[in-house]
């Protein structure tokens, strides 16, 4: 592994195509390379949630959601091959099940915001869900496992409640959508 990176700028991609895990090469705007740069953008998102403080427990789950979507990387850089199962998607089920008991049943819809890390953890469910619309319309055209789709599903809600969380623990109270007459 230590000499598999040692060139960064190899200059292969200056034709447009990207270099994929099976050795064959792919247009850096085909559906593939956008699934895996949005799913590398949104572990990307997760490290900069990160540097915020956060409850142990969160930091844990997020680092441990980074490996996994650095394994759904892979598994979208070959085609064919198979990495995420379903019991991360259990993972996370468990997960989203435990933060979710520590809240208040939500009554209205929330705004995104509270602290800057609830904020973050807001955008990086909206990155999570577009990571997913790609997945969606990669698997238009080519063979996708089932598993990779259903973990961004779960990671979304996860990152929601995640926020109100992170909130909650910093003392913030949520903050309620108001329709346009609430507003007058």
């Amino acid at each position: 592994m230590a000499n598999r990176l040692s060139v960064i700028a190899t200059r292969t991609g200056d034709d447009g195509t990207t270099g994929l895990g099976d050795g064959s090469r792919s247009p850096k705007d085909a559906p593939r390379i956008a699934a895996l740069g949005d799913v590398d953008e949104l572990n990307s998102a997760i490290g900069l949630l990160l540097t915020d403080p956060l409850p142990p427990e969160v930091s844990l789950d997020l680092m441990a959601i980074q490996h996994d979507l650095f394994d759904m990387g892979a598994e979208l850089c070959i085609p064919g091959h198979a990495a995420i199962t379903d019991a991360q998607v259990a993972r996370l089920d468990a997960r989203l099940a435990h933060y979710n008991a520590t809240l208040a049943p939500l009554r209205e819809f929330i705004l995104p915001g509270g602290t800057r890390a609830a904020a973050q953890a807001h955008v990086v469910r909206t990155v999570c869900r577009r990571a997913e619309r790609a997945v969606v319309a990669l698997a238009r055209a080519d063979t996708v496992n089932a598993a990779v789709r259903q973990y961004l599903n779960r990671l979304s809600d996860l990152m929601f409640v995640l926020a109100r969380c992170i909130n909650q623990h910093a003392g913030q109270k949520d903050t309620f959508w108001a329709g346009a007459q609430a507003r007058r």
